[in-house]
């Protein structure tokens, strides 16, 4: 059963009277992988974390149930970004939960060309660096006597973080080409942070319609740049991708925006999903 905003508020004391006692809960609820991932890594042992995600599933276009809905509820930690899933934002503000990391507060997000925030903070692993850092101070006014074991696998977590960045820094540096064709704009913030432009074919929606006037843009823009590959990406249609690239006798290639885990990646993690899209990157654009 899926719930809409009004139903909700219908039924938001039934959700609360069903949601158990707060303090008793050792849960961390997440609407995504990034943050399932954060969570789990400064957590360790000392919570669970429950993702709300299905394996597979978009996460653009999520619709909860009453039973997750309670989870929001009665969760000792919601770790979420407002504005980027209006059914978890509808959660939080219905069972408003104690103990709350909103990552679109501390990751600065940016905007589209149309003024729109974009969500895709975590594919910068120096603003993922900066939600960890939250998770850890929250989780500390939740488990004070934990401080030190969430410390520990902060820090980490930071060294991690930072490592990869550096990686990505260094292989995307020297490149014959710095121009990127993808799918779905959601990989801004990589292209900021590694000097990189991209260009998209949907918007900020993978679902979205680009008009015959935007491809034609692209056409042009991947003729006058000698680009060489279009990227589709994991949990999307690859079809735009593929149409456009057969259309101009281009190679195809995967990116992955670290939203979700597939079949095909079940056992990834965030790091090896941003090393394979730096080892796909850095083919795609001849890098040394």
């Amino acid at each position: 059963m899926n719930v809409a905003p009004l139903a909700l508020l219908l039924i938001a004391p039934l959700i609360a009277s069903c949601s158990g006692d707060e303090a008793d809960s050792q849960e961390i609820v997440v609407p995504f992988y990034a943050l399932e991932y954060v969570a789990t890594q400064i957590a360790g042992d000392e919570l669970e974390v429950v993702s709300l995600a299905k394996p597979g599933q978009e996460p653009h276009d999520m619709e909860l149930a009453i039973s997750e809905t309670a989870e929001v509820g009665k969760a000792a930690l919601v770790v979420y970004e407002a504005g980027f899933q209006s059914a978890v934002d509808d959660a939080v503000d219905t069972t408003d939960p104690e103990h709350l990391v909103d990552a679109a507060e501390v990751a600065n997000l940016v905007s589209d060309d149309n003024g729109d925030e974009d969500p895709h903070f975590w594919l910068d692993p120096r603003r993922l660096i900066l939600v960890a850092d939250a998770v850890r101070d929250e989780l500390v006014v939740i488990d004070p006597d934990s401080k030190t074991t969430f410390d520990e696998n902060f820090a980490t977590l930071e060294g991690e973080l930072t490592d990869l960045d550096a990686r990505m820094a260094a292989g995307l540096e020297d490149c014959e080409r710095r121009t990127v064709v993808v799918s779905h704009d959601a990989f801004r913030y990589l292209g900021n942070r590694y000097d990189l432009t991209i260009h998209a074919i949907n918007g900020l929606s993978p679902n979205a319609e680009p008009s015959p006037a935007h491809i034609q843009e692209l056409r042009s823009l991947i003729e006058d740049e000698g680009i060489t590959t279009v990227f589709s990406e994991e949990l999307a249609s690859p079809e735009l991708a593929k149409t456009l690239a057969d259309d101009l006798g281009l190679e195809t290639a995967v990116l992955d925006p670290a939203e979700g885990l597939s079949d095909e990646t079940a056992n990834e993690d965030y790091l090896s999903l941003m090393d394979r899209n730096l080892a796909a990157l850095s083919a795609a654009l001849d890098c040394a």
